[in-house]
């Protein structure tokens, strides 16, 4: 018969094996908490939840995120940065700047991450602000893409403001659109067509 000691010694060989080699401790429960908050929402998801999904001790998780609250802020602040990067534009091709900027902005990659940002926006002042921002900025990025395709002055300052806020929302609300209608929304197919309202 193994001593106590042994026996949780084995115990904890066992535990380490059943962990995910890849990736670090702190990105696995980022991961966690996506999957996780995404399927049933923050509220619904315990600390412990996150830990096992990821294959961690809960304190682990406390270590990196003191409260719950900061793995949601840490996973919106971080899964959501749009990388400073040149726009591409040519010169007439609107429709093609603004999918450029739509492929390069990370939300497109993560249905889950759109989820997370409306579902949560309502309730955690953080992550409505981080949304509000988030918004600004796609806004700034693609009016600057359509400057950049139209020059001359192709579509007054008004018209390349709201060109710019209308494909801000599709990329933005096309998840909450699809789950409350069923259409999925191609943002290639938004932006031929306010391509073609500009000209």
């Amino acid at each position: 018969m193994d001593s106590p000691l042994q026996t949780a010694k084995a115990w904890s060989r066992s535990r380490r094996r059943k962990q995910p080699p890849d990736g670090d401790a702190r990105t696995r429960i980022l991961d966690a908490a996506e999957e996780l908050f995404a399927g049933g929402g923050y509220e619904a998801t315990p600390t412990a939840r996150i830990a096992e999904l990821a294959g961690v001790p809960k304190g682990l998780v406390f270590h990196y995120f003191p409260r719950k609250i900061d793995v949601l802020i840490s996973l919106v602040d971080e899964r959501t940065v749009v990388v400073e990067e040149e726009a591409e534009a040519v010169p007439g091709d609107a429709a093609g700047a603004l999918s450029r900027l739509a492929r390069r902005l990370p939300l497109r990659a993560s249905p889950a991450m759109r989820r997370i940002l409306f579902r949560e926006a309502d309730t955690h002042l953080s992550v409505r602000e981080r949304l509000s921002r988030l918004n600004a900025e796609i806004i700034h990025r693609a009016r600057f893409a359509l400057e950049l395709a139209l020059p001359g002055g192709r579509g007054d300052a008004a018209r390349l403001e709201a060109a710019a806020a209308t494909f801000a929302a599709v990329l933005l609300y096309q998840e909450s659109i699809c789950l409350l209608t069923g259409h999925h929304i191609d943002p290639d197919a938004v932006a031929e067509l306010i391509a073609n309202a500009l000209h």
